[in-house]
């Protein structure tokens, strides 16, 4: 029996401003309100706001909450800052990932895990099963937040207009408590489509006025509400990874060419170490594929599970592809044998319904934005 999905606090909102809706990860989120072309343009050139409510956050405390975090995940946790935060993962004994996942520290002993929304509940169990054994607590938190973000070259100028925190002092991967619109937030600066922006944890109740504030300082700014369709291909064109794409348990970070997530160096076991120091030597002298861009010299838009060829043969997959708004031209990542990996090696294609389609292999990422 298919359970129905789950509404953000958002949800009558998004369906009065016209909102494409659709199933991700359990959650009936918008897809597109208009066009998404122009919800990209308007994330790279001025500002998007996007409704993330469906992000799993799980909360962490207790006096060995570092230490436990530690352990469980790939990354040195007891390094944080108080107020920073770090791009981590969490894998399974053989090494494989079970999710990408960001974690602030919010105080001396309180830390948050912000999961994949398709993930949240496995990271939470999984995390409840690890933390036995340690002084401290996994609470899942998913009901506690909502979560906006706000996206583009504009989103300093719009978010000053709705804050006194101290945006200039907010590093990237750093979060603060702060008052946005009269909102309690933590705000914090990673973002997931290659330029800067925000991201606010606020109580699902103030969500729609936080909503509304912010779409009424962004209007001089250009600031449009954009969906999920367009962070996919924001995120494409910056090379970020998307779980159960270019991220899944039959890959370890260092697969993935995202090793340096993994730190050896702490202190005291993690779960997977054994497994990983074997796939860090492997992808030291005979990584079987690596993570390379494509970037099509025709029109046809390349899909994740396309096979990729050269010379008759099959040399890889496609992860991830879409028609990047930006360059004007199909783009894709995919996993290809490590002889074909070098940007400008010839004679790479994508087969695409049975024709061999001409693509030029390149560096990762598609896009940079100018500091």
């Amino acid at each position: 029996m298919s359970t129905a999905p789950r509404l953000t606090a958002l949800d009558a909102l998004h369906r009065s401003l016209g909102a494409t809706m659709t199933d991700f990860a359990g959650w009936d989120m918008p897809l597109r309100y208009a066009s998404e072309r122009d919800e990209h343009h308007a994330v790279r050139t001025r500002a998007g706001l996007f409704d993330l409510s469906h992000m799993g956050e799980i909360t962490v405390t207790g006096p060995e909450a570092a230490a436990f975090l530690s352990y469980a995940l790939v990354g040195n946790i007891a390094t944080v800052g108080n107020g920073r935060a770090r791009y981590t993962m969490i894998v399974q004994e053989d090494g494989g990932i079970v999710d990408d996942l960001i974690v602030y520290r919010l105080d001396e002993t309180e830390y948050m895990v912000v999961a994949n929304a398709g993930n949240a509940q496995i990271v939470l169990d999984a995390l409840t099963a690890r933390v036995e054994g340690f002084d401290a607590e996994v609470r899942d938190d998913r009901d506690a937040y909502a979560l906006l973000a706000v996206q583009g070259p504009e989103s300093p100028a719009i978010m000053k207009a709705v804050t006194d925190a101290d945006l200039d002092g907010l590093k990237y991967y750093a979060g603060l408590p702060g008052t946005v619109a009269g909102v309690p937030a933590l705000i914090a600066r990673t973002g997931y489509t290659g330029e800067d922006g925000f991201e606010l944890f606020v109580a699902p109740e103030h969500a729609e006025q936080l909503w509304r504030a912010l779409t009424e300082a962004g209007a001089p700014h250009g600031l449009i509400p954009c969906g999920l369709s367009c962070r996919d291909t924001l995120r494409l064109e910056a090379g970020m990874p998307l779980y159960g794409h270019e991220l899944t348990t039959a890959l370890t970070p260092f697969d993935a060419g995202l090793g340096r997530v993994v730190k050896f160096e702490k202190e005291g076991d993690f779960v997977g170490r054994e497994a990983l120091r074997a796939a860090a030597e492997r992808a030291e002298t005979a990584p079987p594929r690596k993570l390379v861009g494509l970037i099509a010299e025709g029109r046809r838009v390349p899909r994740a599970g396309f096979p990729v060829v050269a010379g008759g043969k099959v040399i890889g997959e496609v992860t991830s592809g879409a028609p990047s708004p930006t360059l004007g031209k199909p783009i894709a990542m995919a996993y290809v044998d490590a002889a074909f990996a070098a940007p400008g090696t010839e004679g790479v294609g994508v087969d695409i319904r049975g024709t061999h389609e001409p693509y030029e292999v390149v560096a990762l990422p598609f896009y940079k934005r100018q500091k």
